[in-house]
């Protein structure tokens, strides 16, 4: 079969429609024509217009092709674009007429083939290409499909219009990257907005231009922007995800404006900016759009404005009634849930002083907190935050449990009730709700010293080093324990079935309770699952890790302290038996015994539930029939592709005290290995030396406040700084032995101040993973990329593996 080399980037029939009546070639544009060097020292440049039938124009050679070894592979352009031009040709040849039953066929089709024509030319191939470290030519292909659909939510919930040329004598020309973004605030020569960049879609201001033939033109706008021309245009909309489902009109498109001549050139004005090389039109003339157009960027904008009097087709609330009888809302943005303004914050109309409490919820003084940040660093203002979000929640817990000073946990464990669960799980979501932008509130690489933990989360278990962690950093993130209530299904809901949840909801408070104090100082930050707020990410991740751990082998006595609480968790669950089934148990097992030694072995049972404090005292947990039994996940959260998602997304380092998750860090940085691993000092003084963790709350909050591990935080904030650039500055060996040297000042001084404090102390072991590459995976990556992150970091710099399988000090 012969291979498909020549690749049309644009595709032939789309081009044929800017031709001019009765001719098949049309005036095409060099705007960077190649050079050569002649044998005299003269430099020749090739041709920069000529006419051009569509066989020549906007092509590459193998730019789909796949390599492996010596063979090329073409499926991705006859089995990919073969499949999505068909459809899409005849998708936008609905939307060059006036059928509204054809628009509403070829509705979906139509926004497949935008997104993808944005990503397909060599711009969106650079721009893609730019979104990861390093991409072979295979990986670039298999990256491109993994995004498909990214934009199409945001582009159908704007406003639509398709504008009119007929009227004018100038008509739309074609680029070489035909999906174009036009936002008035970022002209072409911004800073930071260099090729292959373009304005995001998300933003208010930014309107998605494509020319659907010499007479038509699609603009996309932002609801908010469409309505209100003053609106930030470098704000992002409204609830700006990706792939979510919307309902929308399929028949709402805006079609009467006919703009003049003047208006067609400024369209085209922008379309040639945008481009990367390549531009053609039905006329020489109209290629100089410029010639015409002199104007600032911002003044072009008047073109774009779709009528204002006919926006009310957009926008509003919409309510849909199922066979089912269930009721789907939405509002004008695509939520699905009324907002909660006790969530909401007004920013201040200018900046605080320096001693006011900062405006991000930290709880610290914005001197000391966001003062120095740039604003895009900041965490969000306009929301109540993470850390007010879990004092709230914890707040409620201690009110609806009764949790007192003058009340034991014994008491408190006896009093609760299904109502009592199901009121704290109610209040969860109530602070929660299922479309918060998480990653508005998270922090940002921002050069503070922070790490993210991964591992068991258990309140026998976190305690080992997780904890005492904290003063290693700036801030210690961990998974909250307290599942979302609306990200299961009802039938498992603890909204539903709160008995279900006795044993888990008991040891989340207890977990909650042991953390609460490092929440409220600040040092440590209980954040939800981000899965719990974008489902495509959920599922995404999910089908990751199965492919990622497919084959692999866990092997449970491995994890230090693993087997122990397994076997304390199971025998919570015997404990749970009613006293009946206890019984017949004990006769089962011992059937010499008489009643009167029966009834005190049962009566040692109740004692051991009294005095286990993660053991459920209400009788009845596991009574059958709907809602019976006990709902117990095992939880080592965040997973891999979470942990790495979340340290690119905040600038963390990742700590772990789970084998069997370092050995997946491990796996990805060899992946990725590039030359020798730099710091190669500090890593071996950093691994033979022993690192002393308390492991009581109280005694952590004490250090912390008087600052008793204060050097470990710059130190960590050094070596994150320096591996974070050594892809662009490279290894400076003075700098090495200043880290090395320095580590072990900090080192020596914090373990003599840790002791003579005589707070209690477990010691561990820490191994380093910092390689020059740093740890990355494309997937990941990926998932920045569908979640809209802007400011993550390109790879995790560095993780580091506590062996916290130590006697107690």
């Amino acid at each position: 079969m012969t291979k498909t080399r020549n690749n049309h980037y644009v595709p032939q029939w789309y081009q044929e429609s800017f031709f001019e009546p009765g001719r098949n070639t049309y005036s095409y544009l060099d705007l960077n024509p190649r050079q050569h060097a002649l044998s005299d020292g003269r430099v020749a440049t090739e041709k920069s217009k000529f006419d051009s039938p569509t066989s020549r124009a906007f092509c590459q050679r193998d730019l789909y092709s796949t390599f492996f070894m010596t063979s090329v592979n073409d499926e991705v352009e006859r089995k990919l674009f073969g499949d999505i031009d068909t459809r899409g040709a005849h998708a936008v040849r609905a939307f060059l007429g006036e059928d509204a039953s054809e628009w509403h066929r070829h509705f979906t089709t139509f926004f497949e083939y935008l997104d993808i024509q944005k990503v397909r030319t060599p711009k969106g191939l650079d721009w893609l290409r730019e979104q990861y470290p390093r991409l072979t030519q295979n990986d670039l292909m298999f990256e491109m499909q993994g995004i498909r659909m990214m934009h199409c939510t945001i582009w159908t919930e704007g406003v639509r219009e398709i504008v009119s040329a007929q009227d004018a004598d100038v008509k739309f020309i074609v680029s070489d990257h035909p999906v174009t973004i036009y936002n008035h605030a970022i002209p072409p020569d911004a800073k930071g907005n260099g090729y292959p960049k373009e304005p995001s879609i998300a933003l208010k201001g930014s309107q998605t231009i494509f020319p659907l033939s010499r007479d038509f033109c699609l603009i996309l706008t932002n609801l908010e922007y469409a309505k209100d021309h003053s609106a930030n245009p470098l704000e992002k909309r409204t609830f700006a995800g990706n792939y979510r489902n919307s309902m929308v009109r399929t028949d709402a498109f805006i079609r009467t404006r006919r703009l003049t001549g003047d208006e067609v050139i400024r369209v085209n004005r922008v379309l040639k900016a945008r481009a990367k090389r390549y531009i053609a039109a039905g006329k020489e003339e109209w290629l100089y759009p410029e010639a015409s157009s002199a104007e600032p960027w911002a003044d072009l904008r008047g073109a774009f404005l779709p009528p204002k009097g006919d926006l009310w087709h957009f926008g509003g609330e919409m309510f849909a009634r199922f066979e089912s009888g269930e009721v789907h809302y939405q509002d004008a943005f695509g939520r699905t849930e009324k907002e909660r303004e006790f969530l909401k914050r007004k920013p201040p109309s200018k900046p605080p002083h320096a001693r006011d409490l900062c405006g991000c919820g930290s709880g610290r003084r914005f001197g000391a907190c966001c003062e120095r940040k740039p604003v895009a660093l900041r965490r969000t203002w306009e929301e109540r935050s993470i850390r007010e979000r879990n004092l709230m929640l914890f707040s409620g817990i201690s009110k609806i449990l009764g949790m007192t000073q003058d009340r034991d946990w014994i008491t408190v464990r006896r009093e609760i009730t299904d109502e009592k669960i199901r009121d704290v799980y109610g209040l969860y979501d109530a602070l929660w709700p299922r479309e918060t932008n998480l990653l508005a509130m998270l922090p940002k690489p921002d050069g503070e010293a922070r790490a993210i933990y991964t591992g068991v989360l258990h309140p026998s278990v976190i305690s080992s080093c997780a904890l005492g962690l904290s003063l290693y950093f700036d801030e210690l993130l961990i998974e909250h324990p307290l599942i979302h209530p609306r990200t299961v299904n009802k039938k498992f809901s603890p909204l539903e079935h709160p008995k279900m949840y006795r044993q888990e909801f008991l040891k989340s408070v207890a977990l909650l309770t042991v953390i609460m104090p490092l929440v409220e100082q600040g040092i440590v930050t209980l954040f939800p699952d981000p899965c719990n707020f974008d489902f495509h990410l959920r599922d995404q991740m999910f089908a990751m890790a199965k492919f990622r751990s497919n084959g692999i082998k866990v092997d449970p006595k491995e994890e230090a302290g693993f087997m122990q609480m397994m076997k304390e968790e199971h025998k919570r669950s015997m404990l749970l038996l009613p006293r009946k089934a206890l019984r017949h148990q004990v006769l089962l097992d011992s059937p010499t015994l008489d009643e009167k030694a029966v009834e005190a072995l049962l009566d040692g049972f109740d004692r051991l539930r009294e005095q286990d404090p993660l053991a459920v005292l209400q009788e009845g947990s596991f009574e059958g029939g709907e809602g019976g039994g006990q709902f117990l996940p095992f939880k080592m959260a965040p997973n891999f592709e979470i942990t790495m998602y979340l340290a690119q997304a905040t600038g963390s380092c990742i700590v772990t005290d789970s084998i069997f998750r370092w050995r997946e860090l491990t796996a990805a940085a060899g992946r990725r290995m590039q030359g020798a691993s730099p710091l190669s000092q500090l890593r071996a003084g950093m691994e033979q030396a022993e690192f002393v963790f308390p492991y009581d709350v109280q005694e952590i909050c004490s250090l912390a406040e008087h600052g008793a591990f204060g050097g470990y935080p710059g130190i960590m904030r050094k070596v994150f700084k320096y591996l974070s650039s050594l892809s662009t500055k490279g290894p400076k060996r003075n700098v090495e032995a200043s880290l090395n040297a320095e580590f072990k000042r900090v080192h020596a001084s914090t373990a003599r101040v840790a002791k003579k404090s005589r707070a209690h102390l477990s010691e561990a072991r820490v191994s380093c993973l910092w390689p020059a590459g740093g740890i990355q995976d494309n997937a990941v990556n990926r998932l920045l990329l569908m979640s809209s992150s802007e400011h993550h970091l390109a790879t995790a710099p560095m993780a580091l593996f506590v062996n916290s399988n130590v006697a107690e000090r």
